[in-house]
Order: structure tokens, then sequence, then C-alpha cells
């Protein structure tokens, strides 16, 4: 190897001008970022600590409960002694060239060890299993603690696997190898870098740290994201009804309409050509209409659940039957909007309305006796904390509800961009999903505050007449149409058994399907892409318990749309000529995606 010379060492050295330039737009957004916050703070006054989230009091609970078994807890220490101890035995024979099998390993799945190194290099590898060795002790000895009832139990366990994450070696530059390695490869300007990408982050959440996930620069709605052609054809204060430009000559008689969830914006199931739901219905000869829900602000402060079936679904129903002509139509709901389709359709049947044929639901949750994780954040105190933000400013932020969100799967939507930007010193990567992701948006405080009340609380919505919309009760056994639900089996958000249970509320005949992946992943999950699959059980007749359906199951190649395709022409499968929504009844508005779903909440706009 040649010996270093003046000119090499320092062709090796980075820009002195960009390091200059660096150094400066940090010191630069350090010093506005500390007078605001000072000047927030003289603001405020200086307030008491609080707890929210009534993290401290479950802690407290389980630790009283904990150490009122000193036997048990001296018998989990020495469990981990042992373990360190076995560890240390695994790593010196390491040193000594003999390998055995490791300690402790990751899931196969856990993407923070991918990096050889964790598994080669003696010293990564033996800080790998020691922090996993700790953190299974951890949770082991908190998981199930005796007489701590089941809410601060779960509440325990969901904010100590935060706080092992959080500690994970991957997270810190000088026990993640990957860092390391980049670290020393230029002299340190990753960190510098990624200090710069941390200040600019706490600049665009307003003093908070808003971790930005994708370039958000690199889409635009209605360019490359958003492109279906359509004609927005009718708006409410709540909604914009976009009808979809056909791709056939022939359509069937009746039209489609998709309500996705109003914490999210609809062009999820518009990503993309090759992964657009949107499109593949079009392009199989469906009339399609999609529901743009508005991004309140403190003027829609008042409206409620109710407005939301009145100025949301029943609006569009009139509208595509003045629009088309037809009385007939199959709807489906996305999650939240699956919740308000089960609402309307037992209101429809209250009222002996009949204009929603079929109905399919995404990932729905009707019965909520079992949120999953969700729960954490819900009971009484937390609900009225969040009341009183909302009431005081008219709407709950949407960035506050996608982070709850994110924190489920926190090393993939949190800490894997937090090693991404600020360590390694990287901008994140376009990406049209995480762009859609951190398109949030706001909801309104009358409303939020009921459906949080209503369903999550009381689980209302399964008690016939357990709430009432416009003096008609809700029966959801009334329900006698065709229905079609997709549930997927890694869903954090509605867990497929709980969506499963509210199937089993409705008094129609179901098809109960559950896909492969997750909330998202498993929806859009075009045929073309071949992954994940479905389950499918051949029973005419549900069973009651989510695992002897199950247990029946067969799995089934290829996407949930071709089987829900197969399912819903047959309910009607007569033809018309495919409609032109520039020739209906409704003058078109603006084109496709339309204007409601334009106003993007950046987080410095939502601070």
């Amino acid at each position: 190897m040649a010996a270093p010379t003046p000119e090499n060492v320092f062709a090796e050295l980075p820009d002195p001008k960009e390091v200059a330039k660096t150094y400066a737009e940090v010191a630069q957004r350090a010093s506005h970022l500390i007078s605001e916050h000072v000047q927030r703070q003289l603001k405020k006054g200086v307030s008491t600590p609080s707890d929210e989230l009534g993290i401290a009091q479950a802690f407290m609970d389980m630790m009283a409960k904990l150490l009122a078994n000193p036997y048990k807890l001296a018998q989990s220490q020495m469990n981990l002694v042992w373990d360190y101890f076995s560890l240390w035995q695994h790593s010196m024979l390491r040193v000594m060239g003999m390998h055995g099998a490791p300690i402790a390993q990751p899931e196969k799945t856990d993407k923070r060890f991918k990096d050889e190194q964790w598994e080669e290099h003696f010293l990564f590898d033996f800080i790998k299993q020691s922090y996993l060795i700790t953190a299974r002790h951890v949770h082991d000895t908190v998981c199930c603690v005796e007489g701590l009832d089941e809410h601060s139990q779960k509440k325990v366990n969901f904010f100590t696997r935060q706080y092992i994450d959080a500690l994970s070696p991957s997270n810190f530059a000088l026990t993640n190898p990957e860092v390391f390695r980049e670290t020393v490869k230029n002299n340190g300007q990753n960190l510098i870098k990624g200090l710069n990408n941390l200040l600019r982050d706490m600049e665009d959440g307003g003093g908070q740290l808003r971790v930005k996930m994708t370039d958000t620069t690199a889409f635009e709605l209605g360019r490359n994201v958003a492109t279906t052609p359509g004609k927005v054809v009718f708006q409410t204060d709540m909604m914009q009804l976009i009808q979809y430009t056909p791709r056939t000559d022939k359509a069937l008689k009746r039209p489609l309409l998709i309500v996705p969830p109003w914490i999210n914006k609809f062009y999820i199931l518009d990503l993309r050509e090759k992964n657009s739901y949107i499109k593949w219905c079009v392009d199989q000869g469906h009339t399609v209409f999609v529901v743009s829900w508005v991004n309140p602000d403190e003027r829609l402060a008042e409206k409620t659940f109710e407005s939301y079936v009145h100025e949301g679904i029943v609006a569009a129903l009139d509208a595509i039957e003045k629009q088309t002509g037809e009385k007939e139509v199959n709807v489906c709901g996305y999650c939240l909007g699956g919740t308000l389709l089960a609402t309307t359709l037992a209101y429809l049947a209250g009222k002996k309305d009949k204009r929603i044929a079929t109905a399919t639901f995404f990932t729905t949750m009707i019965d909520f006796s079992e949120p999953g994780e969700l729960g954490v954040f819900i009971d009484e105190g937390q609900v009225s904390s969040l009341e009183k933000k909302m009431f005081e400013r008219g709407y709950l932020e949407g960035s506050e509800m996608a982070g709850t969100f994110n924190m489920m799967r926190a090393n993939d939507l949190i800490w894997s961009f937090v090693v991404n930007n600020y360590l390694m010193g990287k901008d994140p990567f376009p990406f049209d999903l995480l762009y859609w992701n951190s398109d949030s948006t706001r909801m309104p405080a009358k409303m939020h505050s009921y459906y949080l009340r209503t369903m999550y609380m009381e689980n209302r919505l399964v008690e016939p007449g357990g709430i009432v919309i416009d003096g008609v009760p809700i029966d959801l056994s009334k329900i006698k149409i065709p229905c079609y639900f997709i549930s997927t089996l890694e869903d954090h958000i509605a867990p497929w058994k709980s969506t499963y249970t509210g199937a089993q509320a409705l008094g129609g005949p179901v098809r109960f399907v559950l896909g492969g992946s997750g909330h998202i992943a498993g929806i859009v999950n075009p045929p073309a892409s071949n992954k994940y699959g479905y389950w499918l059980n051949p029973s005419a007749k549900l069973p009651k318990d989510a695992d002897a359906w199950f247990e029946g199951a067969q799995h089934q190649q290829g996407s949930w749309w071709t089987d829900w395709q197969e399912w819903v022409v047959p309910q009607d499968p007569e033809q018309v000529d495919a409609r032109d929504p520039a020739k209906g009844k409704l003058k078109p508005i603006e084109d496709a995606p339309g204007s409601f779903v334009k106003v993007r909440l950046d987080a410095n706009q939502a601070a």
C-alpha cells in the first residue's frame, strides 16, 4: 500500500466550502429554533408536568404489583444474569475461533440488524445479542404482572416496547456498524448533515420534531399520483364527489361508490397506474364514483358524525342517482369509511331506502370490543384531555393521529428514518405511499369526540338502537344486502379478528376474506403484483369464532381484487353504455383529483 502523501490525504477530506456551508446552516437553524422556543415558553408560562396518557400511573401500579412478589422478580433477575453469562461464554469462544449457536437472534423480519457486521463482527454481535437478551427479559418481566388490570397492562406493554425500541443499538452512531462506517468514511460529515436535517424537521414542525419520511417535493397530485382521469361532479361542505372517465365501451349497470376514511385522503386507492384500485375498477367496467373528504378547519367544528352520513354518503347517493339515473349502487367503505357505511346502511334500512344493493368493507371495525393496540390511547382520562384540545381549536390535528399510528410500528415508521436522516445524513427516499401517509387530514372536534366515545369506549354501534341517526335507531341486523368483508392478517389498526366479529353483526349474507400483509399493503394489492394471496373459508355460514373460520380457510394465490370482482358482478351483471362524466346531468366542477384533496397540511402549517 502506498504511503500517504499530503495530496491524497487532502483529497479524502470533505470540501471545506461544503463544510462551512453546512455549519452555517446548522448555526442559523439552531439559533432560530432556540429563539422561537424561548418565546413560546414565555407566552405559555411555567406549567406543571402532566400525565395525559396515564403512563406514569400505569407504571406505578405495575411496579407496586411487581414488588409485591419479590421472589418472582428475583427469579427474573437471575434468568437475566444467566443469559448474560451464556453470552459471555459464547463471545469468548468466538474470540478463540470457535463458533456456536447465538444466545439471542432477531426475528427474520427485523430490518434493524440486516447489516452483515451485526453477525460477522465480534463486538457488534455482542452488542446486538446483549440488547436482544435485555429486551426479552424486560418485556417478559412486565408483560404479565399478576393483579394489574387489563387496560393498565396493555398500556405498560405498549410503552415498554416503545422504550425498548428506542434504546436499540441500531439507533446510535457508535453502536450501529453501518453508521460507524459512514462516519469514518466521511469524517463525520454525515452527522453534521444529520443535525441539519434534524433542525430542518424541527423548523417544519414549528418547534416539534416531525420526522420527514419522504421527499414531498417529488410528488404532485394529478401529475404522478392520483392521475386516473375524472371530474368532480358534485360537492358539499363535507366532500367532493369524483366520477371517473370510463375505459371500456360497456359498463356494469350499477355504479360503484367508494367511501374512504375521513382521517386520510382517498388517493391511497389511486397512487400509481399499476397499483390504483380506482383505475383497475374503471378498467373492469365499473362506473366509479369516489368521495373526497374535506380537510376541515375550525369553521366545521360543529359537524357531527350524522353530518358525515347525510352530507357524505347520502348526498353522494342522491348525486349519483341524478347523474346516472340509476337507483341502485354498489358501495365500498375503507376503514372508518366502512364504519360510516355500516351506520348508513342501517339508517337506510330503517328508512326503507334500498339504493345500496351491495356493500364491501375494507379492513373495517364495526364491533369495537377488541380494538387492538389503539385501545391503549382510549380511556376516559386521555379522551377528556384530547377533547379539551380539540374544542379549543375546533378540530383534531391530523399529524397527532398520524403520530399515534406511527408509534404502533415505531421501528419501521420512526426509527428507520431517524437512522437514515439524522445518523446517516441522507435525505429520505421519494416514496408515494409515504407521501400519502404524511398527507393526513384534520377531524371536526364534535364528530371525533362522538366517534371515540360512542364507538371505541362504549361500543354502541353493535347494540340495536345503541345510536340514533336523524331519529332512526341503528340496528345492524336489519342490513340484509349481500356484503363482502376483506380484512388483512397483519393489520395493526383494525385487527382482523375484531373485523370478523363485526361482520357477524350484519343480517344478510357475508363473504369474509382474509388478505395477506397489513392495513394498506394488503388492500392495495393489484393482481399484477401476485403478492400475499388471501384466505377463503368455503363454509356458507360464518363460524362464530374467528380461529375456527381460519382453521377451515384455504389459502388462494393472487389478489383478492379478482375474487371481489367475481363476487360483485353476478349480483347484477346487466351492462349499459359507458357513462362519460361530462355528459351527465351534473355539470363537472373541475378535473380529478379535485381541490379538496389538494389542501395539504405540511407540518409547519399544522403547527
